[in-house]
């Protein structure tokens, strides 16, 4: 019978041991950086929203004294657009990009920025990470 029947066994939980460390970290970095990302799309949805909102409150002048106001706030492209720059000014936040629309009662902001995220040389190959927003707002008058 032999006495030394486990040394062919001895060491070998050590890559079991190694693969779990290696999974656990990489979950662990991959909610850090899916976390970041929200965070960062949270922060650009804001923005576009507040965006949308003061491009709605801010009426074209000549078409209220031409026409008046029916049932919501006439909005003009060129409006709509500088009231948009105007709160992305003050706010502070730097966008990469933004456009604003309106079908003269309502206003679509699309907002989008890149940034870098946590260990986001890991998972997205060091490139940048698109958040793109999208807000509506519409500027409704009392009867």
């Amino acid at each position: 019978m032999r006495c030394g029947g486990d040394d062919g066994e001895r060491g070998s939980s050590l890559p079991f041991v190694l693969v779990c460390w290696t999974v656990a970290a990489l979950m662990a970095f991959g909610a850090i950086a899916a976390s970041d990302a929200f965070l960062e799309q949270q922060e650009v949805q804001s923005v576009c929203d507040g965006a949308a909102l003061a491009a709605a409150n801010r009426t074209d002048e000549s078409v209220v004294y031409s026409r008046g106001v029916g049932g919501e706030l006439p909005l003009t492209k060129a409006v709509a657009q500088a009231a948009v720059a105007d709160q992305l000014a003050d706010g502070g936040t730097v966008l990469d990009s933004w456009s604003a629309e309106t079908d003269g009662a309502e206003v679509t902001v699309r907002c989008t920025r890149y940034v870098d995220i946590a260990f986001g040389w890991l998972f997205l190959g060091g490139q940048q990470l698109e958040r793109t927003a999208t807000a509506s707002a519409r500027a409704p008058t009392l009867p």
